[in-house]
């Protein structure tokens, strides 16, 4: 019987009674009425937290109420009015859903996200091939400073299949290359392999890590320190966007003076 009323007790404070709510109730049903005294008693309750808890529970009618004091007397109601509360519990919260799905749209609206940016960090070999795979992602220009000598030794096996890849994805290129044979080459198959490439004077502008500009990111592969770190930033890859509009315009100018 003391395990029954254990299951009992866990199952009331489950859908919602507090602790005291829980032995004030079991009390009263099992005198079936009584005083606050006596209920308070049978509970092992003092006087004032029995008439606190009896008010709750006459809320949630669940007591009801019979005479004046000193002589009030509180009767417990059927247990069949705990699933009637629950059921108007469920029909008002409906309410409250309805009502919240009225306001959704028009909070999405005026909801202004701010997207932490995204720094990715990949090591070794393996790490510069994956930065390369997620180039292929782009949904327009790719815009490109790069070296190719550092490019095509690193990873000769993997870059004339990267070419072909992101030539059959139909993703164009817009590549800066620091004068060199490599670059030279690479520039002659600039058809075949979607791009357009521009050629600077190594001596002042040389650089060895590339940088890729596309979509929302911004990625750089480290050739000489085998890093690749991908930065996923609107407002950072637009900053480089325009950086790189600026790049290009000049280069542009020292391509035709070589």
């Amino acid at each position: 019987m003391e395990n029954e009323n254990l299951d009992i007790k866990k199952s009331l404070e489950y859908i919602g009674f507090s602790e005291k709510e829980v032995v004030v109730y079991l009390a009263l049903l099992s005198l079936g009425k009584g005083t606050v005294t006596q209920i308070s008693r049978k509970a092992g309750i003092n006087r004032p937290t029995g008439y606190h808890v009896l008010a709750s529970l006459s809320a949630k009618e669940l007591v009801k109420v019979s005479g004046k004091e000193p002589k009030q007397e509180y009767v417990a109601e059927s247990p069949n009015q705990i699933e009637k509360l629950l059921q108007n519990k469920i029909e008002e919260d409906q309410k409250f859903i309805n009502e919240a799905r009225k306001i959704i749209p028009e909070l999405k609206s005026i909801h202004n996200v701010i997207e932490r940016p995204k720094v990715l960090f990949y090591e070794g070999k393996d790490g510069l091939q994956k930065v390369y795979e997620d180039t292929l992602t782009s949904q327009g220009d790719i815009l490109a400073y790069a070296s190719v000598e550092d490019v095509e030794s690193t990873l000769p096996l993997y870059f004339p299949e990267y070419y072909k890849r992101r030539a059959k994805k139909g993703i164009k290129i817009r590549a800066i290359f620091p004068e060199s044979p490599e670059a030279r080459n690479r520039s002659s198959l600039d058809n075949e392999e979607m791009r357009e490439s521009l050629i600077i004077p190594n001596k002042e502008f040389g650089f060895h890590p590339e940088i890729n500009i596309y979509n929302n990111k911004v990625m750089i592969a480290s050739w000489r320190e085998k890093l690749g770190i991908i930065i996923e930033s609107a407002e950072i890859a637009d900053a480089m966007k325009k950086i790189y509009e600026l790049s290009w315009a000049e280069a542009k100018r020292l391509d035709k003076e070589i």
